[in-house]
């Protein structure tokens, strides 16, 4: 889906957008087309926290609105530098769910150019797939791809009818819990084995009818997490000082591993958390909230692996409006 951003026209002109504006973050990818693929020319992600207080308010709250447009004005101007002509703008569960959701996208409108394409749960289970599929291994017969958000949780089973085959959606499910809500339901700072028990308690129970359909017949698979949350425990496992992307996309971890490091993240308190260049003050609240959803979806699908993904609903975006225009071809 093209669309124009103020004074730019959706020409196709060979540089493409993707803009996805979730319940935690605002992010962007602007990509040209190559050979197999894509070659990134700029990206933005900055936290908004869009979704704060709508679990108990139902409503966008004023300064989360004035955060996401200060972050969309951003992505505008680099789209307009970058004269992107093909774009993709969506938003995911908070403008779902928040009453007052088509009058903030008004407003994004009004002061930014930007239509927000607000999309279902679905579509951003499917998008997720496209942007991870690589990432599964060539000799998998599939993966359990999970895509942990601020307001909400996608599951995800794909499987390769053969060897070397395509990967395809065998089944999926979302639940309306993400990190932002977890954490505003049981508390960020401080967390107690009791709290985080519970949590994951509370996710296992949403997941729990899907596991019971789908958790069986998982040899030859791995897990294979795209969020905020999985990609803070690779950038700890690999115990770097400052995340660093290049080196966390893609990399492995087995289950005890990823077990020890949710310890030591458990072991740290609020001021530690913010103190680690892999988690930060924007993160030390929630990421505890993930790891409680991870764990659940882990106690579901009990895989050995787990492949880490710094990737998603914009390198999926990307790669669909590609295949759409045939510029790429990719499997």
């Amino acid at each position: 889906m093209a669309r124009a951003v103020g004074d730019l026209p959706a020409d196709g002109s060979g540089v493409y957008a993707a803009l996805d504006l979730g319940t935690n973050n605002c992010r962007l990818l602007i990509a040209c087309p190559t050979e197999g693929g894509f070659r990134v020319v700029d990206s933005f992600s900055r936290i908004v926290r869009l979704g704060e207080g709508i679990s108990s308010t139902g409503r966008i709250s004023e300064a989360a609105m004035e955060r996401a447009i200060a972050a969309l004005v951003v992505c505008r101007d680099k789209m307009r530098t970058r004269k992107a002509g093909r774009l993709r703008l969506i938003a995911t569960e908070a403008c779902r769910a928040a009453a007052n959701s088509e009058d903030f996208r008004n407003r994004v409108a009004a002061a930014t150019g930007i239509e927000l394409e607000v999309i279902d749960r679905e579509t951003e289970a499917a998008l997720a797939v496209i942007g991870c599929s690589p990432l599964i291994h060539p000799k998998a017969r599939g993966a359990i791809l999970f895509d942990i958000g601020g307001g909400s949780t996608e599951l995800v089973k794909i499987e390769r009818d053969r060897e070397g085959g395509d990967p395809d959606i065998k089944a999926w499910m979302s639940i309306p819990v993400g990190v932002v809500t977890l954490a505003e339901r049981f508390g960020g700072h401080e967390i107690t084995p009791e709290s985080y028990a519970a949590m994951v308690s509370e996710v296992a129970a949403h997941v729990a009818a899907f596991a019971a359909e789908y958790g069986f017949n998982l040899y030859g698979m791995h897990l294979l997490g795209t969020s905020g949350t999985v990609t803070t425990l690779g950038g700890l496992h690999l115990g770097l000082a400052r995340y660093d992307r290049r080196k966390v996309d893609g990399i492995w971890m087995n289950d005890i591993e990823v077990t020890q490091v949710i310890a030591r993240l458990c072991g740290m308190d609020y001021q530690k958390r913010v103190a680690n260049g892999c988690i930060g003050v924007e993160r030390a609240d929630l990421v505890l909230a993930g790891c409680a959803i991870l764990d659940a979806i882990r106690r579901a699908f009990p895989l050995p692996r787990l492949r880490v993904a710094d990737r998603g609903l914009r390198e999926g975006m990307l790669v669909e409006m590609m295949r759409e225009d045939g510029v790429i071809q990719l499997s």
